[in-house]
């Protein structure tokens, strides 16, 4: 370039009249004020221009000021390559307009914190949103970037526009440095396609026998379809839960699935039925249905929630661990049929309707028995819907007579933790808040009977509670206190989980992965304490803690939540890599870092806001209300929301970018989809 830098840093924002560009002006950045000043400046010295824009209320705005404005090393680097501008949108709508389009002519996402890089006469190069200080997830650290577009200003002036294409690559390699392990999203659809591709198009589910229903990778592949916008994603799920939910896996009178089917095609299960295998499963219907409308899967969540009603719950209100599979000594026999035994209780024309809808014969399909299921059944009308209902209910009748199979009637907070958030998450979706109200119970007793301060024990039974709980139970517990938070704004709930959160740190975090121990620092009766990272029929509880500490930075406040959850991820990602399969769970929790939509709803109104968004899919999506300014802690950055509007708003971040307030309820949904898209 043919002339230096200037040599003296001056920020000059101390003269601005915006609330906004004044919470910069004590940054180490060399800021200027859009101007023909500082366009002059930029001609003078042949440096490139670095636009900043952003508005007050924008918490990601204040999160990239954080990480790299007021950080003297990254302000050394702008200082010395670029004309540093900083831009209110709210008070120059125009500047922004242009170079938001610019954005989108690029093919780049939109959203603030706008950054664009640009010629010293203004014209727009290339640009994004928010650049983390450091590289993660894939995309690239901000030093990094200023340094390449300065190069290639520096090098290849002539061709900076038709260099744009390389720019991107060199950038893509820095963020993923050779000899790291790196996922953001390109390696998430990867990892959707690779495990899409191992399911039975026949049969739904995993190729192969014994088929296990597997919610963590059925949620890995509906948040791929979220993602993507493919279809096929949300396809291969629901053929996944209609297969099982007419197959013998499920207990077609009495609700709830069983642990997993023996065979390739759902029918002659194991008998057993888990609590937590139908807490997962209840989410997952009523994701689907809400995307489909198959009624299918909102009557299998009903079935099952009035199944967990009528066997599960506990005096106390919670809920039971399992019911075995077993009953006099037989496997099944309690759920298995003869023919002569349901004609005997319907008669022959009723039984013969009935039998063929659910596939009973004389020789019966599981050991001489007949294991209901509507596998193969005929077309119904919805005449022929309420006649079996009503069969169905007198065989439910009959088979209450029958020697019950073993409860297994202890009450796990993890599991319990799971059950919670399931009818939360599915109440609000499927409209009944009954099921609200039965987490609510659940939860009331876990939070005053099987703790100790402010820890968790981990089994109750009989007055006896199991002391010390484990990660499992401060993870699924701690999610449970933030979904009920969510949905009903009742601050009692935060206030648990931020307790919990503290106890769990202080007692089972592992200082050097910034993850968790299975087991506390004072479980006394171990040789040595448990790590794992993987999944089992549960999610691991480290990848459900990392969630947990995303939503937590949203409705707290504290970044440092946040940043916490990236020590997880990042630290354990390296494992997952090897073993991709067993991680599922922790790529859906870096799927909500990523791409979670932060909703504040602010003002009088703020309620009929927080409604309308929590009807968006739960996976991910992060709903905070905010009355009033005292309804938050005074250093929650939603405090600058409250007072960038007069009435009710939504404000609105999604995967680190922020929109402009939404004045409609009925518009957030919209607002959403347009950020992802």
């Amino acid at each position: 370039m043919s002339s230096s830098p200037t040599t003296t840093h001056l920020n000059r924002l101390a003269l601005a009249t915006s609330p906004y560009l004044l919470q910069h002006q004590h940054n180490p950045v060399d800021w200027w004020q859009w101007g023909p000043e500082a366009l002059a400046e930029a001609k003078r010295s042949n440096r490139p221009i670095m636009l900043s824009i952003g508005y007050a209320a924008c918490h990601w705005c204040h999160v990239m000021a954080h990480e790299s404005f007021e950080d003297d090393a990254t302000a050394r680097v702008m200082n010395e390559l670029f004309v540093n501008i900083k831009v209110d949108r709210e008070e120059r709508p125009d500047i922004d307009q242009i170079y938001m389009n610019a954005l989108h002519l690029l093919g780049e996402q939109g959203g603030w914190p706008l950054t664009m890089f640009l010629t010293p006469l203004g014209e727009p190069v290339w640009g994004g949103t928010y650049f983390p200080k450091e590289s993660k997830y894939g995309r690239p650290a901000f030093t990094d970037i200023l340094h390449e577009v300065s190069r290639l200003f520096r090098d290849e002036p002539q061709k900076i526009e038709q260099n744009r294409a390389a720019l991107l690559t060199r950038l893509a390699d820095r963020a993923r440095p050779e000899g790291k392990v790196t996922f953001g999203l390109k390696e998430l659809d990867g990892a959707a396609k690779q495990v899409g591709n191992a399911f039975d198009t026949v049969h739904g589910g995993l190729r192969g026998a014994p088929k296990f229903p597997q919610p963590s990778i059925l949620e890995m592949l509906w948040r791929a379809g979220l993602r993507s916008g493919d279809v096929r994603f949300f396809e291969t799920v629901e053929h996944t839960l209609e297969r099982m939910s007419e197959g013998g896996i499920y207990d077609h009178l009495g609700g709830g699935f069983s642990r997993y089917s023996v065979d390739d095609k759902w029918l002659v299960p194991h008998f057993e039925k888990m609590l937590y295998d139908n807490a997962q499963l209840l989410e997952l219907l009523a994701l689907a249905w809400q995307r489909s409308g198959n009624e299918l899967f909102a009557s299998r969540a009903r079935e099952t929630v009035a199944w967990l009603q009528r066997e599960m719950t506990t005096p106390q209100g919670a809920f039971s661990a399992a019911l075995d599979a077993d009953s006099e000594g037989e496997e099944g026999k309690f759920y298995v049929w003869s023919k002569n035994e349901i004609i005997e209780l319907i008669g022959p024309e009723a039984g013969g309707f009935f039998m063929r809808h659910y596939d009973v014969s004389d020789e019966g399909n599981f050991e001489g028995h007949n294991i209901l299921n509507r596998s193969t059944a005929p077309p119904r009308s919805e005449a022929d819907e309420e006649r079996l209902k009503a069969l169905r209910a007198i065989l439910l009748d009959a088979r209450a007579a029958r020697v019950r199979p073993g409860l297994d009637d202890k009450i796990l907070a993890d599991w319990n933790g799971l059950t919670i958030a399931a009818l939360v998450n599915a109440g609000i979706i499927l409209d009944d808040p009954s099921w609200l109200a039965m987490a609510s119970r659940a939860f009331d007793f876990i939070a005053a009977s099987m703790t100790r301060g402010d820890r968790l024990g981990h089994s109750w039974r009989g007055g006896q509670l199991l002391f010390p709980g484990l990660a499992s139970d401060f993870a699924a517990m701690i999610r449970a206190a933030l979904v009920l938070f969510e949905a009903t704004g009742e601050k009692r709930y935060l206030d648990q989980a931020v307790r919990w959160q503290g106890a769990f740190d202080t007692h089972y975090a592992d200082a050097e992965t910034g993850g968790y121990y299975w087991s506390a620092d004072d479980a006394g009766d171990l040789i040595l304490r448990p790590h794992s990272t993987a999944d089992d029929a549960t999610p691991n509880p480290n990848a459900v803690a990392a969630q947990n500490l995303v939503r937590l930075a949203v409705l707290t406040g504290d970044d440092q939540s946040r940043t916490q959850a990236d020590r997880l991820l990042e630290g354990i990602l390296a494992v997952a890599a090897r073993n991709m399969f067993g991680h599922v769970a922790l790529l859906n929790a870096l799927d909500l870092r990523l791409r979670a939509a932060e909703i504040v709803c602010t003002g009088p109104d703020a309620e009929r806001f927080a409604q309308a968004a929590l009807k968006l899919p739960f996976v991910d999506r992060i709903v905070l209300r905010a009355v009033s300014s005292a309804d938050l802690s005074a250093s929650h950055p939603a405090q600058d929301k409250l007072k960038a509007v007069s009435g009710s708003a939504a404000f609105v971040c999604v995967g680190e970018r922020c929109s402009l307030p939404v004045s409609k309820p009925g518009d957030i949904a919209l607002v959403v989809a347009a950020m992802r898209r």
